[in-house]
């Protein structure tokens, strides 16, 4: 069936598997994300959010990470906290630091990202996403349909609110 290999071939003989990825100094291919997940900000710029989920989820401070902003001005992340951190918001005091700390995992993030890709704010969310909310694949992937369609009704605020790190409130 030479036109049904056409689709799933690249004329190079790659399959298109609809997966993001480059090429490390060694070679080899790391996945990044999927082609079908990149949005369009407002500003009519691709975003790609695999790569800034996963800038933001090389600290412990997060467990999980969703970067949304289809049709607004910046992207912007939507995040869970990892379980120790969790147990700590009760205390103000560590609460401002763990805020503090994710003021600046914002910032560090930015810096390695083209202007168009810059979060405007980081939101902590109060649920976890898991199998069971249907917010995550069984194989613990994110949904992202899921979750803009859970907090969607929230971004106009929390875009609104020019503050770099927001806790959804109770």
């Amino acid at each position: 069936a030479p036109e049904l290999t056409r689709e799933v071939l690249t004329p190079d003989g790659f399959l298109r598997t609809g997966d993001r990825g480059e090429i490390d100094e060694n070679g080899l291919l790391r996945i990044t994300g999927r082609v079908k997940d990149l949005f369009k900000t407002s500003k009519g710029k691709y975003v790609s959010p695999a790569l800034i989920e996963n800038l933001l989820m090389r600290s412990p401070l997060l467990e999980q990470v969703c970067v949304c902003g289809l049709g607004f001005p910046q992207p912007f992340a939507l995040g869970t906290l990892g379980e120790a951190v969790r147990g700590k918001l009760a205390d103000p005091a560590a609460r401002a630091q763990v805020e503090t700390a994710l003021e600046t995992l914002l910032r560090d993030a930015n810096k390695e990202l083209e202007a168009h890709e810059k979060l405007q704010f980081l939101t902590i969310v109060r649920e976890e996403w898991q199998v069971e909310n249907g917010m995550v694949t069984p194989t613990l992937k994110v949904k992202r349909a899921a979750i803009e369609n859970r907090y969607s009704k929230f971004f106009q605020r929390w875009f609104d609110e020019q503050r770099p790190v927001l806790w959804e409130a109770a």
